[in-house]
């Protein structure tokens, strides 16, 4: 019969038979064999049946019995078509994995004081709490309750009802992305601050360095976003120390560490060849106050 991948079995490329047929008229059918419209076929006998989509009806398939005298039968049909209700009901209960697919929106946080949100090829500024509340929800994609996320964002206990109106706000801003109860975003989006957590999580200390611009919301008092901020910092900072490559200290040390001795001193140590990293660590000893013997605590 040739039904491999690739074969074309539509009415319109073979004629009658069960499958195409079946795809044609969108229901359950038996071809007995003179019935086949192509001769090299007509020693067969077909039964066949749609498979749909439970959700929106759509054909994903056909199910199809072919063989000899044997399935020249009443039955033939009806187990084709129990089959493909079978099927469609297993679909039904199951719910599929999405397939996987890059973020829609993604925020910029590090290094600014106000955050940015890319979202369907626009640039929305979030400014204050907006900023604040959509870093501490793409943390947290499973959802966060009015007091969870108030908590976070705020020292005072009584701050729930400005909470609702900064996110009342933040929707108009945002739209469908921003949902409630619990508050979370619609799905998960990209952040720079998660881009550099995950990069440290599978070892790769140069493209987290890469990837940070500074500290998260620098200006931030929200208590979620302090504890953050913190946290990245030092785990960054403790990752590029324990680095053994030139390269990733020296771009740290260029930017976000341009005032840090410690790692100046350990990028002298591994460079000591380099004569600005030498005249860089005896710059910072100056201002710290530090002889040339003296260890940095």
């Amino acid at each position: 019969m040739n039904f491999v991948e690739g074969a074309l079995w539509d009415e319109a490329h073979a004629g009658t038979n069960a499958p195409g047929t079946a795809l044609a008229v969108d229901h359950e059918v038996q071809i007995f064999a003179a019935e086949h419209y192509r001769h090299t076929v007509q020693a067969w006998t077909c039964a066949a049946a749609p498979i749909h989509d439970p959700a929106t009806g759509r054909i994903l398939g056909i199910l199809d019995v072919t063989g000899g005298d044997a399935v020249a039968h009443p039955h033939s049909l009806a187990l084709v078509r129990a089959a493909a209700r079978l099927a469609e009901a297993h679909l039904a209960t199951v719910r599929l994995a999405p397939v996987a697919r890059a973020p829609a929106a993604r925020l910029r946080v590090l290094g600014r004081p106000e955050g940015v949100l890319l979202l369907d090829g626009r640039e929305i500024p979030l400014h204050g709490r907006h900023a604040e509340a959509m870093a501490i929800l793409a943390a947290h994609p499973e959802g966060m309750t009015g007091q969870q996320l108030g908590a976070a964002m705020y020292d005072d206990r009584t701050a729930q009802g400005t909470l609702r109106v900064e996110l009342l706000r933040l929707r108009r801003l945002v739209g469908p992305l921003l949902h409630s109860r619990p508050y979370r975003l619609a799905e998960p989006i990209a952040a720079d601050f998660l881009d550099v957590a995950q990069a440290l999580e599978r070892g790769d200390v140069a493209a987290a360095v890469d990837a940070y611009a500074g500290p998260l919301l620098p200006t931030s008092d929200a208590p979620a976003v302090v504890e953050r901020r913190r946290r990245l910092e030092v785990e960054v900072r403790s990752a590029v120390l324990a680095a053994t490559d030139p390269a990733i200290l020296h771009a740290y040390a260029s930017d976000a560490g341009f005032d840090d001795l410690a790692v100046w001193e350990r990028l002298a140590h591994l460079a000591p060849q380099h004569r600005a990293v030498v005249s860089r660590v005896t710059e910072l000893r100056a201002e710290y106050g530090l002889n040339s013997d003296a260890t940095l605590m």
